[in-house]
């Protein structure tokens, strides 16, 4: 990281959720952000006041991780935002956050549903690091989004659970590549949350919360909270010497 403050955080898919979690949980931390939305500007808009009334500062930029042609653009209207709002080149940490939920059984999976996971959680990720690569500072850090779905195995998210997998191996090769500039990687896991992702399920369906409930060491599905503290803990000034590591954060979810 640099030694000129503040820090700057750019967290992808952060207009609602883990993200937005994420994003709060930095700010309070005196962290200040770029978030990236797809659809929801208004929301993006509403987080970026939820940051400033913490007394920090934040830009919303448009993104679609899963258009991978689209990245050349968007590092360039990251360029802008640093030069415009903190006269800086670079930022110190990226959090590639921004998913799509899926489930079917393995069986029924479309070749266009595993290319639409593929774009957005494996192939996004590589290449929106690379892109951005430039743009982190030396001595930053990186946090992928893997899930404990690459640890443990429930019908329907066989293809989810590829690319997470993926995730995590990419983690540690990027750890090693980008060791010399003195950049951390490392896989934040979460387990089972209360959230829209996936249509809700974890969050609406009683039979479904109680069940994770019943296999989880602390007795409850999670909440944003528990993973947007975990990625602030993370990348707080004491963890610069973990890298390269998965760290899940599931409340002890099937162990």
């Amino acid at each position: 990281m640099t030694n000129s403050t503040p820090r700057i955080a750019l967290i992808t898919g952060a207009s609602r959720g883990l993200g937005r979690s994420a994003a709060l949980h930095l700010a309070a931390q005196g962290v200040q952000l770029i978030i990236t939305y797809k659809d929801g500007a208004a929301a993006a808009q509403q987080v970026v006041a939820q940051i400033e009334a913490l007394g920090s500062r934040a830009v919303a930029l448009r993104l679609d991780v899963g258009d991978s042609k689209s990245y050349a653009a968007f590092a360039e209207s990251v360029k802008a935002a640093l030069a415009a709002t903190w006269q800086r080149e670079q930022f110190d940490y990226l959090v590639n956050n921004a998913g799509v939920g899926f489930n079917a059984p393995f069986a029924e999976t479309s070749e266009e549903q595993f290319d639409m996971l593929f774009n957005v959680h494996l192939k996004g990720t590589f290449f929106l690091t690379q892109k951005l690569l430039p743009l982190i500072a030396d001595g930053g850090r990186i946090v992928n989004t893997s899930s404990g779905l690459a640890r443990f195995s429930f019908p329907g998210y066989a293809a989810y659970a590829v690319m997470k997998g993926g995730v995590e191996v990419l983690t540690r090769y990027l750890a090693k590549e980008l060791g010399p500039r003195g950049i951390s990687v490392n896989t934040i896991a979460p387990g089972a949350i209360e959230t829209d992702f996936g249509g809700g399920t974890v969050r609406d369906n009683a039979q479904v919360n109680a069940h994770i409930s019943s296999v989880t060491a602390q007795g409850r599905v999670g909440l944003p909270d528990d993973i947007g503290g975990a990625v602030a803990a993370l990348l707080s000034p004491g963890n610069g010497w973990v890298t390269g590591q998965r760290i899940e954060v599931s409340g002890g979810m099937m162990l």
